[in-house]
C-alpha cells in the first residue's frame, strides 16, 4: 500500500506525544555527547556513525514494539537501542571501549547487542543484521510466542542481496517480521535518487507479498501510526517493510564533512526536524509549556552529560579478557602471540 492520507495533527490522538518527543530528546542528546567523545579522542575506533535527524524512525517503530520483541540494527543504531530501553551510560561506555560497556567494550559503537533487551547485534557490514529477523521470525512462530522481529537498516543495504533473500523467506513462511529502512537519503556519499531508479523503497516489498508502507520522518506520529498497523499485521503473520524518510544532518562518519552536500541542501535538510516538529506540536497543543520542554530538556542534558562522565572514569577490558565470550566457555583460550613468544624465548 502507499503512504495513507495525513490527518490534521490536530485530529490525532496526542497523548502519546509527551513520550515520542522524550525519546527522541535522549536520542538527540545522546549522540551529541557520542559526536563530543569522539572529538576527545576518547570513543574506541576511528569510526562513529550519527543518527541525528532519524530520531522518529527509532521512537516511532520502537513505541510499537513490546517486550519480549527482538530487533537487529545497523551501524547508525545508538537511538534505536535508547528507544527499546538501554542504559546510556553502559552505552557510551562500551562506545569508549570500556569494560562497563554492553559489551564489555570489546563491540564499540558498530557492534552493542543486548539479549536482555531484545538486541540481536548491530552490524558494520551494510544489511548484515538483516538475515537474523528471519530466524528469530521462525523461532516465534515455532514456539507460538507471539513476538516479532524487526531488522532496522539504511537505504544503502536496498541493494544488498542479503535483503531480498530475507523478505522472500519472511513472506514465503509467513513470518512475523519487520524490515525498517530508515532511508536518510545518503548511502555514504551517494544520494539514493543516484543509486535506485525507483526511490519508492516500499514497493518492492510488495513484489514479495510483504506489506509496505513509506512514511514521512518528520512526524514522529506518522511514523508510530503506520508502525502500529505493520507490527500488528506482522503479529498476525503479515510480515511488513516500513520505509522512513528522513535526513541524515551530518556525514556518513562523524569526521566525514559530506563534500558531497552543498549548503543550500543541508539547509533545506536540517529544516525537516523531527525533534523540533515535535517541541513545537507539544506547545501548539497545549500538552506543554516552554518551561516544561525546557526542563525537560536540561535534566536530559544532564543525564547524557552523566554518562559521559562514567565513561571517562571506567577502565578499559583487561588484555587478559580479549578472547572471552568469542569461544565457547569449555573451549580452551588461545594463546596470545605475545605469550607465545616469550613461552618459545625462555625455552632458550
Amino acid at each position: 500500500m502507499t503512504k495513507p492520507e495525513g490527518r490534521h495533527p490536530a485530529a490525532r490522538p496526542n497523548s502519546a506525544l509527551p513520550r515520542h518527543y522524550r525519546v527522541m530528546r535522549r536520542i538527540r542528546s545522546f549522540e551529541e555527547r557520542v559526536g563530543e567523545l569522539f572529538v576527545r579522542g576518547q570513543s574506541a575506533g576511528s569510526m562513529l556513525h550519527l543518527s541525528i535527524g532519524e530520531e522518529s524512525a527509532a521512537a516511532g517503530v520502537c513505541a510499537a514494539m513490546e517486550g519480549g520483541d527482538t530487533f537487529t540494527t545497523h551501524h547508525r543504531g545508538h537511538g534505536i537501542f535508547l528507544a527499546r530501553g538501554a542504559d546510556p551510560a553502559r552505552m557510551m561506555a562500551e562506545i569508549g571501549g570500556k569494560e562497563a560497556g554492553y559489551c564489555h567494550g570489546k563491540g564499540g559503537s558498530m557492534h552493542i547487542a543486548d539479549m536482555g533487551l531484545g538486541h540481536l547485534g548491530a552490524n558494520a557490514i551494510v544489511g548484515g543484521g538483516i538475515a537474523a529477523v528471519v530466524g528469530a521470525g521462525l523461532a516465534a512462530r515455532h514456539f507460538g510466542s507471539g513476538r516479532i522481529s524487526a531488522a532496522f537498516f539504511g537505504d544503502g543495504a536496498t541493494g544488498q542481496g542479503i535483503l531480498y533473500e530475507s523478505m522472500n523467506m519472511a513472506a514465503l513462511w509467513r513470518l512475523p517480521c519487520l524490515f525498517v529502512c530508515i532511508n536518510n537519503q545518503y548511502g555514504m556519499g551517494t544520494r539514493i535518487d543516484q543509486a535506485t531508479a525507483n526511490p519508492r523503497l516500499h514497493e518492492r516489498a510488495l513484489a514479495f507479498g510483504l506489506a509496505g508502507e513509506t512514511v514521512d520522518g518528520l512526524d514522529v506520529e506518522a511514523v508510530a501510526e503506520a508502525a502500529a498497523r505493520l507490527v500488528a499485521g506482522a503479529r498476525r503473520g503479515q510480515p511488513a517493510f516500513l520505509a522512513v524518510d528522513c535526513y541524515r544532518f551530518y556525514g556518513h562518519a562523524r569526521k566525514d564533512k559530506s563534500p558531497y552536500r552543498d549548503t543550500a541542501e543541508e539547509e533545506a535538510g536540517r529544516r525537516k526536524d523531527p525533534v523540533a516538529h515535535a517541541r513545537a506540536l507539544l506547545l501548539q497543543r497545549g500538552l506543554a509549556a516552554e518551561t516544561d520542554l525546557a526542563a525537560l530538556d536540561s535534566e536530559i542534558d544532564a543525564e547524557m552529560d552523566a554518562a559521559i562522565d562514567f565513561t571517562i572514569a571506567q577502565k578499559e577490558p583487561p588484555l587478559s579478557s580479549m578472547f572471552r565470550d568469542v569461544y565457547a566457555p569449555e573451549e580452551p583460550e588461545p594463546e596470545p602471540v605475545r605469550a607465545r613468544i616469550d613461552r618459545v624465548l625462555a625455552r632458550d
